[in-house]
């Protein structure tokens, strides 16, 4: 892993009777970022009836391949999942710029930030 890869790892927690909905709009969003954002490098998506929820893990590039995600695809299907779900927390794991720091705010993601310091990849 470079030191420029970003890790977001993020919840959203579906309205009661939601969780299938929202696992179908995640269904297209990653297909979307399959299909249209070469920095995303993997999509994990987890549900969790238990807590109706969604976990999911994004891995990009860089911060520019993580920026270009949030203006498009996740732009596109915020409203919609706003809509049916709370979003946060969000935890960005890797060097997210100042300026990108304020736009998670402005989406009220409730986003916590934290820099590399260790590990491998195999």
């Amino acid at each position: 892993m470079d030191s420029n890869h970003i890790t977001v790892v993020y919840k959203w927690t579906a309205q009661p009777g939601k969780l299938d909905e929202l696992t179908s709009i995640y269904a297209d969003v990653t297909d979307a970022m399959e299909q249209n954002e070469p920095g995303a490098e993997a999509v994990h998506v987890y549900a969790s009836e238990e807590e109706n929820a969604l976990y999911v893990r994004d891995e990009f590039t860089d911060a520019a391949a993580m920026g270009f995600h949030l203006s498009t695809t996740a732009a596109g299907h915020f409203p919609q999942l706003l809509a049916i779900a709370t979003p946060g927390p969000f935890f960005f794991l890797g060097d997210v710029p100042d300026e990108m720091k304020q736009a998670t705010e402005q989406m009220q993601l409730g986003g916590q930030f934290a820099t590399h310091t260790a590990g491998f990849d195999r």
